[in-house]
């Protein structure tokens, strides 16, 4: 029966068809990314802490009546924290956190530190006006609104720097995600929250 079967032609048709359908799946859904990791290790921007009130460093500062006589002050001279938040799971287990710096010479980046998710097909970084939400109801709503793409996720561990064009504004978004691109979903998000100083 078998060889019956292997000398009709609809039968290599129909093999053939499962072939390039199975081939298809793999190429498309990639499941051995759920098995392989990739490490970076960006070095991360060192952002001075603010000097607690009433340090030597606050009694540095000049007396109000010396200050009502100068300039309005001067910018920070170093980098500076200007948004930040923690990582939430979406499709993925996803963990770490975000910031935004803002550079000493105007220029911003995004910073994730000990990022730690899946590995995945065609997986991007993407900058969003869209809340996060938690669980399913987050999953998919970061396309929804204006979002500005920084580029494919380098690894899915580690720590990771992503520089803004210039013509991104980093007001204009209020979360990060990591998207996967090929399925329209997000692996994790975290809110980026205003830092006051």
């Amino acid at each position: 029966m078998i060889r019956r079967l292997l000398s009709k032609p609809v039968t290599w048709i129909v093999v053939a068809v499962l072939g390039i359908g199975a081939a298809g799946g793999l190429y498309w859904f990639q499941p051995w990314r759920l098995f392989t990791d990739t490490v970076v290790s960006d070095s991360l921007t060192r952002v001075p802490s603010p000097a607690p009130a009433g340090s030597a460093a606050a009694s540095t500062q000049p007396s109000a009546s010396t200050q009502s006589s100068a300039a309005a002050p001067a910018p920070p001279a170093g980098p500076v924290v200007i948004a930040e938040g923690s990582f939430v799971t979406h499709e993925h287990d996803t963990s770490g956190t975000a910031r935004v710096v803002r550079n000493p010479d105007g220029s911003h980046q995004l910073e994730l530190a000990g990022l730690d998710t899946s590995d995945g097909p065609d997986l991007r970084v993407w900058l969003s006006d869209q809340p996060v939400r938690s669980g399913v109801a987050g999953w998919r709503v970061f396309d929804d609104g204006a979002y500005a793409e920084l580029g494919r996720l380098k690894g899915n561990h580690g720590d990771q720097v992503y520089r803004l064009a210039a013509d991104v504004d980093p007001a204009s978004f209020r979360s990060v995600s990591i998207w996967c691109a090929r399925f329209a979903v997000s692996f994790g998000a975290a809110s980026l929250d205003s830092v006051t100083s």
